[in-house]
């Protein structure tokens, strides 16, 4: 499907504000102030982008980003904010969460229920022979499903485990993501946006673990009896798109294709997010890297990523003596504020010169599709199993 050029609004009557429906109905993602994580101009469903950008490659996905992962500037996106189920693609966030809480080289027990799940699967048995490393492979090498619970377990539970998700994904910032299962199988409820997706991504690529499990194409998986096999990852684009670092793809039959990407060349990062993708994603997420680092540096941005919420740091230690008033004739120190990230102060930057300086924005209508994959759809049986 094509993306028709339908009419061009100045920046200023975009960053009004709009109340736009979600997909399914939910409220969409807002900010502090009441406007879009990200950006005012994030608030749409069409594709919006500079005027000053080339044009764009199509793509069929209902959802986009591209975003500059240095900088944090989100250089076009459709529907960014609408929300979707997510399919394997939240396992990022359940790497995200769980890499800095579990050890490595722990070894892990799997339970029955995390043998048995349906879908992609490493092939976990009932034998203590799993490292904890070798449970992020397969989750992020092979979409294991046997695999996300497993560390789930490891985490103290399901119940732990997605509330350390959900915690994690409000820290973040990624506010239309809500996970109701640790590998994704389709849930009522579970949701998550383009933006987010590639928010989350994005704290990812800043783990060198992480980096390491998206990015590894093959690896040794424990069997029985001290017997090892191959798995291989399931991005096609590694060893092929060139500067492919990973990240996820995801499928079920309600969710249909999504998936995040990252490529690094001469130095620079760009991210691109699809989600409700009918077919074949591959070539044109291919050709959406290629314009973002073309169009990186070049372009004004749309948004940005934000930065997460920001840990305020006590004046004094908890429970410890209060500090002694200054002496006489001495002015007070200002009292301690964290500083917010530079990327959500670049964003604002954007936003501001964009408004200042009446820039045109080119905004495009698409012809809605139905959206089956919203996350208002009912939760999936057998036949909503994830084949990514």
């Amino acid at each position: 499907m094509g993306m028709k050029h339908v009419t061009v609004i100045g920046a200023i009557a975009l960053a009004g504000g709009l109340a736009l429906a979600v997909p399914g109905g939910g409220a969409r993602a807002a900010s502090d102030d009441g406007g879009p994580v990200g950006g005012a101009l994030l608030a749409g469903r069409g594709v919006v982008v500079a005027e000053n950008a080339r044009r764009l490659p199509k793509t069929e996905a209902s959802a986009f980003v591209v975003a500059d992962a240095d900088t944090g500037q989100v250089l076009a996106a459709k529907d960014p904010h609408g929300r979707y189920l997510p399919a394997s693609t939240l396992k990022i966030l359940t790497a995200v969460t769980l890499i800095p809480r579990l050890k490595k080289n722990r070894t892990v027990l799997p339970s029955a229920e995390a043998c048995n799940q349906e879908g992609s699967a490493v092939g976990l048995t009932r034998h203590r022979i799993y490292t904890i490393e070798d449970l992020f492979r397969a989750l992020m090498m092979v979409s294991g499903n046997d695999a996300a619970v497993a560390l789930a377990e490891a985490n103290g539970g399901l119940a732990r485990t997605l509330a350390d998700m959900n915690a994690e994904a409000r820290r973040l910032r990624a506010t239309d993501t809500v996970a109701k299962t640790p590998n994704g199988l389709d849930k009522p409820g579970q949701s998550s946006s383009a933006y987010d997706l590639a928010l989350i991504a994005r704290a990812g690529l800043g783990h060198p673990d992480f980096r390491r499990y998206i990015s590894t194409k093959v690896a040794e998986f424990p069997a029985p009896g001290g017997k090892h096999y191959q798995i291989a990852n399931h991005n096609r684009l590694l060893g092929r798109y060139p500067g492919m670092l990973g990240v996820k793809n995801g499928w079920t039959s309600k969710a249909l294709g999504s998936f995040v990407g990252a490529a690094r060349r001469d130095g620079h990062t760009i991210i691109v997010s699809i989600m409700h993708h009918e077919g074949g994603f591959w070539k044109e997420v291919e050709d959406l890297l290629d314009w973002g680092f073309a169009a990186r540096g070049k372009v004004t941005p749309v948004g940005a990523l934000v930065g997460p919420v920001p840990s305020v740091k006590p004046t004094r230690p908890v429970g410890g003596p209060p500090k002694a008033a200054p002496p006489a004739g001495r002015p007070v120190p200002p009292a301690e504020v964290a500083d917010d990230s530079p990327v959500v102060g670049a964003g604002a930057l954007v936003l501001a010169v964009a408004l200042l300086g009446g820039a045109v924005w080119i905004v495009y209508g698409v012809r809605r599709r139905a959206r089956a994959g919203a996350a208002s759809s009912p939760g999936g049986g057998p036949h909503q199993v994830d084949h990514d």
